[in-house]
């Protein structure tokens, strides 16, 4: 792929596109870009509307540029946060979805989260946890170890 000739923009279409492919590869997927780019932004648009607007902006502010205007995307700060419980998040997250996923909406929580620890650091992944409903929380926690 040719380069951009800007340097910042080459190095966020690298990072996002090595997201996505660990989003694939985890999942066993081939070539399904459109897929895991679904994924990903379902699951990081219910996040952040659950996250109070500082604690959204913490966190997408260690995404890569791209992945960060993906999270913005849509994004209506005085909506939130929502209020969702474990079963609301779910619910939310698939609502998003154009594709009935794999393994249920919790497996491809766990997956984009995990994708995502390479560029969040831990301690601002735990401040974005503790922001969620501990049965939600303890159910991650579960599918992420299934899937690491």
């Amino acid at each position: 792929m040719p380069g951009t000739g800007l340097d910042v923009f080459d190095e966020t279409l690298q990072k996002s596109n090595l997201l996505l492919k660990d989003i694939e590869e985890t999942y066993g997927w081939e070539d399904r870009h459109h897929q895991a780019y679904a994924g990903l932004r379902a699951v990081l648009h219910t996040l952040r509307d659950r996250l109070t607007p500082d604690e959204a902006a913490n966190f997408a502010s260690q995404l890569p540029l791209l992945i960060k205007g993906v999270f913005y995307d849509q994004w209506v700060p005085s909506a939130t946060p929502r209020e969702y419980d474990d079963r609301e998040f779910m619910a939310e997250v698939r609502r998003q979805l154009p594709f009935e996923p794999e393994g249920g909406e919790a497996q491809l929580v766990a997956i984009v989260l995990t994708a995502l620890m390479q560029y969040v650091s831990p301690g601002e992944m735990k401040d974005a946890m503790a922001m969620l409903p501990r049965p939600l929380v303890a159910r991650l926690r579960e599918a992420v170890r299934q899937v690491a």
